[in-house]
């Protein structure tokens, strides 16, 4: 099965939010198996950003003027669409990022359940309501939200597709307007699903897709949107965060993670093996979720490790359009050097590689085997440092409670997962890791999954969540509307101000006796 045909990119080209008539400088887009140029995407400058931006501020205003119900509308007829263009929505997957079909296929399902998660919950978390006023009967109280305006998406090349429209959709819904910037490596990704929310009913100009470098068109959205959500490196997120906070926008951001497994000395290595191989080369290891450190119980270490070594020496590692390869390339060659840096550093450390470790230039210049390492010492930048790519480490612990101490000794907290013999034990575990995730008999998934439940991450992980109401509230401003009837706050008819004034006090304690005061 080949990559996307010229004609599809020539077709995706049109609809990059910038001037078609302007010369500018284009940029080549690597296919990830192979290296090959596929395809030359135009470079957008500040300027293609501000004009996006502007017409996007008009477009707004007559999007947030439909009703939530109305805007659902379009994202479940997105969703129907991207399951219909499935297949080839997958291909481009794998052509930009180089994962496996099965990782691409995960990123295809994710667009259309969060779609649909939010076009058939949004629109009641977004009705106004009332609350308890201050003085029951006299004071009518209704909260309602206001869409925020212009939302900007910064998005990564690890998951070019979710992590580009599965935020926005959420932003749509709540009646803004979307400008994205794609990572330069992977822009047609999130050009494939603008023209299918175009097809779907959206107006063009709602959602605008800049490529261009982070410095030019990054630095651009944080300075002309009205809230800006990205993905990508802690180091970044910070930067993006303090020039978000000067102009005291919001500001969301899902970031790195040095994410851990816990197997305990009772945990069934049927499952826990398999599910481990799953959390840690998932995408190659280039997922912010996905697990690269294992602690494991000694009593089952040795036996826990050598079958973990084994199966991960039998996946199929490969370049394909289909679903034949458990893992596939990484995504560029820095990706690649740095893996073999933290590799180089580890071995030298002392660190002992028992699966995999090395490069696979045989079958396309990204390839890394995916590699297992003992003896791990704390002298190694992988100890401590997120690798990003399928570089793991396991370390057998004393007991749970070592476990747990070493799992938390971490500036991140995204996400973690726990292999029990019994659902209380592994809850009870759960309920003391510090991450915004934890996955029980599985390494991230079922989390990532649950979309009605937040996402997001503790420390330098991240700020903020998506995924859940939090993930579409965060995209509006609640505005308290209060109405005082019959009783005014200094006074009221009949009444001398003096004596209201004195007995305001006695008045507002005898509340406590109301239900729910």
């Amino acid at each position: 099965m080949p990559a996307p045909s010229p004609a599809v990119f020539d077709r995706l080209n049109k609809l990059v939010a910038i001037d078609p008539k302007a010369k500018r400088k284009t940029r080549p887009i690597l296919e990830a198996f192979s290296g090959k140029e596929i395809a030359k995407i135009p470079v957008g400058t500040a300027k293609d950003l501000q004009d996006a931006v502007a017409a996007a501020r008009v477009a707004q205003e007559g999007w947030a003027a439909r009703t939530p119900k109305q805007r659902a509308d379009v994202l479940f007829e997105f969703a129907r669409l991207v399951h219909r263009d499935a297949d080839a929505l997958m291909d481009m997957v794998q052509a930009e990022s180089g994962k496996a079909r099965q990782y691409a296929q995960e990123e295809v399902l994710d667009v259309a359940l969060t779609a649909r998660h939010y076009a058939g919950t949004g629109p009641a978390a977004l009705a106004e309501h009332k609350v308890k006023g201050m003085i029951p009967g006299a004071t009518s109280v209704r909260v309602r939200y206001q869409p925020k305006g212009v939302v900007g998406v910064i998005s990564p090349w690890n998951y070019p597709l979710t992590l580009a429209v599965s935020d926005a959709v959420a932003a749509l819904l709540a009646g803004n307007a979307v400008v994205i910037k794609p990572d330069s490596q992977t822009p047609y990704c999130a050009l494939s699903a603008a023209e299918l929310l175009y097809e779907a009913g959206l107006p063009r100009e709602l959602f605008a897709v800049v490529p261009g470098p982070g410095s030019v068109v990054g630095q651009e959205i944080v300075a002309q949107t009205d809230y800006v959500m990205f993905t990508g490196s802690s180091a970044t997120g910070a930067t993006l965060a303090s020039q978000a906070g000067k102009r005291l926008i919001g500001f969301s951001a899902e970031l790195g993670g040095k994410n851990p497994l816990i197997v305990t000395a009772n945990a069934d290595l049927d499952q826990a093996v398999p599910g481990a191989a799953r959390a840690c080369y998932s995408n190659s290891g280039q997922l912010c979720i996905s697990i690269e450190r294992i602690y494991v119980e000694k009593p089952i270490a040795d036996e826990f490790t050598k079958r973990f070594a084994a199966y991960v020496d039998d996946m199929k590692l490969g370049a394909a359009y289909d679903f034949s390869v458990d893992m596939g390339s990484l995504a560029s060659a820095a990706q690649v050097e740095t893996v073999q840096a933290h590799l180089d550093d580890a071995v030298k450390n002392g660190a002992k590689v028992l699966a995999g470790g090395k490069r696979r230039e045989d079958l396309g210049p990204f390839f890394f085997e995916p590699t297992v390492l003992t003896g791990v010492s704390d002298a190694a930048t992988c100890y401590r440092a997120e690798t990003f790519g399928p570089l793991v480490a396991v370390y057998p612990v004393d007991s749970v409670d070592e476990a747990v101490k070493l799992a938390n000794d971490t500036e991140y907290g995204l996400n973690a997962s726990v292999f029990a013999g019994s659902s209380a034990e592994a809850n009870a575990i759960a309920d003391q890791l510090r991450a915004g995730t934890v996955n029980i008999n599985e390494g991230y998934a079922a989390a990532w999954g649950s979309t009605a439940a937040p996402m997001g991450g503790m420390g330098i992980s991240g700020v903020g969540r998506r995924h859940g109401e939090e993930g579409l509230l965060k995209y509006t401003e609640p505005q308290t509307v209060a109405e005082q009837r019959f009783i005014g706050i200094d006074g009221m008819p009949g009444v001398p101000q003096s004596v209201f004034l004195k007995l305001t006090p006695k008045i507002m304690e005898s509340l406590k006796f109301l239900p729910g005061r």
